[in-house]
């Protein structure tokens, strides 16, 4: 499944989200809204490469009083750095989570979330990268996630 640097784009990564996740990652309804693996033609300083998604709102995914559980909010952070990491490559490749750390910030309830995953640091073997969780209603924080993946032979 490799691919040509310059051919991944947002259609293929969201064949990849829809193809190598597992059934109840799927289940979690993520779409990709922004995927960014070539810098803007004005070339910003401080872009990283990486992908906005959204996990929509489900009554499914909250513990009692109607907060979205943090159990989805740390799966769809670690699945949101997965296309972030896809973007940096310009392709896929195998990975693995090494470490990922998460703050809770505020909770979120009757809201979709939004995902914003960057690669700080892409290397041949790891990469490091951040997520901010935000409420779509209001675009305000309610987590911040660091994490680490190792790149696997493949």
């Amino acid at each position: 499944m490799q691919q040509q640097a310059g051919e991944f784009g947002i259609d293929e990564a969201r064949r990849v989200l829809g193809d190598v996740f597992a059934p109840w990652v799927q289940d979690l309804n993520l779409s990709i809204e922004q995927f960014d693996h070539s810098p803007p033609a004005a070339g910003a300083a401080d872009w990283q490469p990486g992908a906005i998604l959204r996990m929509p709102f489900s009554e499914r995914l909250c513990r009692n009083g109607g907060i979205v559980c943090g159990q989805a909010l740390m799966a769809f952070a670690d699945t949101a750095m997965v296309l972030a990491n896809l973007a940096a490559n310009k392709g896929y490749r195998p990975m693995t989570t090494v470490d990922q750390t998460t703050h809770f910030i505020r909770a979120v309830t009757a809201s979709d979330v939004l995902a914003d995953a960057r690669v700080v640091r892409l290397g041949r073997t790891m990469s490091f990268g951040r997520v901010t969780l935000s409420s779509a209603t209001d675009n305000k924080p309610v987590a911040m996630v660091s994490s680490a993946f190792a790149m696997l032979p493949g």
